[in-house]
């Protein structure tokens, strides 16, 4: 059996990297996920729904509170999501800090228990809101560090890879791949607001609104609210 750890939110890029997994022939999958003090639960839902339908071995929901310090948008409650700007250069107000740095971390550790070699995240470095460990030279980085600091890399010198599949894909190209490999994208949450329906308007609602409309495809998450 192949064996892999996936992240998975509950949102497009995670879900993509899931299925993606499968089809590799990955067919033994550990799906990890993070509640972090996260203003409301919706990907988490959809996390859950997507782990049962893609019928992964075991899913974790592991409980870290990145919302114990203040200064995100996702965790604040003092701050507010504000309306998005894909063609922005800033860091934007819903980044927190250093998260992909801990969940691989995490999701390292779980490797290290189980003697699992590869890890998938669905970041990339084309279509994103300026998150800096979106990047590949960080997804780098940390691959080599993990293998550093876990006794399968650094003692057993079996060498832990952390796959980034997209990270040089647009987003558009993303949904293009994931409806190819069956993904049903009415499961997911994209949007960083808790409302019944996707705002439309935040960083992540437009990315998103961008890339089912260069894929020249409806997305079934608004066609079906």
């Amino acid at each position: 059996m192949k064996k892999a750890i996936v992240l998975l939110s509950g949102g497009l890029d995670s879900t993509t990297a899931l299925y993606l997994a499968k089809s590799q022939g990955f067919d033994e999958i550990y799906a990890l996920t993070f509640l972090y003090g996260q203003k409301h639960d919706k990907e988490l839902k959809s996390a859950v729904t997507i782990a049962k339908t893609a019928n992964v071995k075991e899913h974790k929901v592991v409980n870290l509170l990145l919302n114990q310090w203040n200064g995100c948008a996702l965790t604040d409650p003092e701050i507010e999501v504000e309306n998005g700007n894909i063609e922005r250069q800033d860091i934007p107000a819903t980044y927190v800090p250093a998260r992909n740095m801990v969940f691989l971390s995490v999701a390292a550790s779980w490797a290290d228990a189980l003697n699992i070699t590869d890890i998938f995240i669905g970041v990339s470095e084309v279509d994103y809101s300026g998150y800096v460990d979106c990047r590949e030279e960080f997804i780098r980085a940390m691959e080599n560090t993990v293998n550093l600091g876990t006794v399968l890399g650094a003692e057993k010198h079996q060498h832990i890879t952390i796959h980034a599949p997209f990270m040089h894909m647009t987003k558009a190209e993303e949904v293009k791949l994931g409806i190819q490999l069956g993904v049903d994208y009415s499961q997911t949450w994209t949007c960083y607001r808790g409302e019944n329906k996707p705002c439309g308007t935040c960083d992540s609602c437009l990315l998103r609104a961008k890339a089912f409309a260069e894929a020249g495809v409806e997305d079934p998450l608004i066609t079906c609210s």
